[in-house]
């Protein structure tokens, strides 16, 4: 049986912080990789500033090309439309029936699953991962299991600003991904030719 780690997101844009959770988890729980699965159109959040889904792929693609184990993820921007995680897992789980899937939430997640569509459904399909983020509690009534991994105070939040005003991104994304939202003029960057 396979173990495949799942971190979804909207990577608007992906980050240090992202590889080096993703990274963790698959080493700490011996996954067989660990896919980066950018949403299509994210439930729990309004995008504003925002890259194309396709966009977002790329970068998350760019992100990861050195690596073994961890492996960009299309299956949510290629199916549309809204991603809820419950009717993405479902899909994976019956192309996949020989896999065991984790789910790996940040510590903002961990705190708001009671509000996810049909947790309940999905808490008996996945194992989730929860990891620690600065200012987040972590409490849950769910089962998750928790991995301590280097806390890594940066966001997309934080990048698309430094980008916004002009200041510097360096070191906290790969540098192909810079590259790429500047050649494409994303959050607020000009355009290059």
């Amino acid at each position: 049986m396979r173990k495949i780690g799942i971190l979804g997101g909207t990577f608007n844009p992906p980050h240090i912080g992202h590889l080096i959770m993703a990274n963790e988890i698959c080493d700490l729980f011996d996954l067989d990789e660990v896919r980066l699965m950018p949403t299509a159109i994210p439930p729990h959040k309004q995008l504003a500033d925002t890259a194309t889904a396709e966009q977002r792929l790329k970068m998350i693609e760019l992100a990861v090309m050195d690596s073994d184990k961890l492996v960009s993820s299309a299956e949510e921007v290629n199916f549309g439309g809204v991603s809820y995680t419950v009717n993405t897992m479902q899909r994976l789980i019956e192309k996949e029936p020989d896999s065991e899937f984790y789910f790996i939430i940040g510590g903002d997640m961990v705190d708001s699953l009671h509000t996810w569509y049909r947790i309940d459904d999905l808490m008996e399909m996945v194992q989730f991962v929860g990891v620690g983020r600065p200012g987040t509690e972590r409490k849950t009534t769910y089962p998750i299991q928790y991995a301590n991994t280097p806390l890594i105070d940066v966001s997309s939040t934080l990048l698309r600003m430094k980008y916004a005003a002009g200041n510097t991104t360096a070191y906290l994304l790969p540098s192909a991904v810079d590259h790429y939202i500047r050649k494409e003029g994303l959050y607020g960057t000009s355009k290059d030719n």
